[in-house]
């Protein structure tokens, strides 16, 4: 019995010697050898004793522009119209720049207004009318009212205006305006007596592109007054 268990043990380790390849038997020990290690050329190296890179972000989606934004950056970049200004231009002058307004520069608009000369106080009045018979028209309708006090301006650019009072102080204009239109005068307004040369304050205001043709035009219509842009 004890010689039937040792020769089992011993096939045992005759066994596992064989199918380990402690025991050469030609070609089929390296063969196992080779089949039992890695695939060498499938390895790949991430890194030497580094840690890995981290992963790149990645973009932000971009979103697209809508039309009205668009429409809104384009119209943000649109010139912004010229202004010149005179602050103070005989009459005479200022129909020299009219005329080059009329004669090829209809693009531009022309305001004009008077201008107070210094010390000359505040007045109540009713502007220019069209012409002396409609100013004579209004100048009864003041007596039918009650109102006795004014005279029709006869030159200067407030021509046909009737005066119906001249003050010192806007608040003395203001208070003797009240009285008039309690008495029915509606058309009457307060504003700063015109001086005695009829000067004008004038604006010219249109497209930046033609500011530099406008400008030649008035240099040769007005050479020693200029205009300035508007402040």
């Amino acid at each position: 019995m004890k010689i039937l268990v040792f020769l089992l043990v011993l096939a045992n380790l005759l066994f596992y010697a064989f199918s380990t390849g402690l025991i050469d038997t030609g070609g089929s020990s390296e063969s196992n050898r080779v089949g039992l290690q890695l695939h060498p050329e499938r390895i790949r190296i991430v890194a030497s004793g580094e840690p890995p890179a981290p992963a790149a972000p990645q973009a932000a989606p971009v979103e697209p522009v809508s039309a009205e934004v668009a429409t809104t950056e384009v119209a943000a970049e649109v010139v912004a119209p010229v202004c010149l200004r005179w602050v103070s231009l005989a009459k005479v002058e200022a129909e020299r720049v009219g005329r080059v307004v009329g004669g090829g520069f209809a693009d531009f608009t022309m305001t004009q207004k008077t201008v107070a000369g210094e010390g000359s106080g505040w007045w109540v009045h009713m502007p220019p009318l069209a012409n002396r018979a409609a100013a004579d028209k209004k100048a009864q309708e003041l007596k039918t009212l009650g109102v006795s006090e004014y005279f029709i301006v006869q030159d200067g650019p407030s021509r046909n205006a009737i005066s119906l009072g001249i003050f010192s102080s806007e608040k003395g204009a203001q208070e003797h305006l009240a009285k008039l239109q309690a008495l029915g005068v509606r058309s009457a307004r307060v504003g700063a007596r015109p001086d005695k040369e009829g000067n004008l304050q004038v604006e010219l205001r249109g497209p930046a592109e033609r500011r530099a043709m406008l400008q030649a035009a008035l240099l040769e219509a007005l050479p020693k007054n200029p205009p300035k842009d508007c402040e």
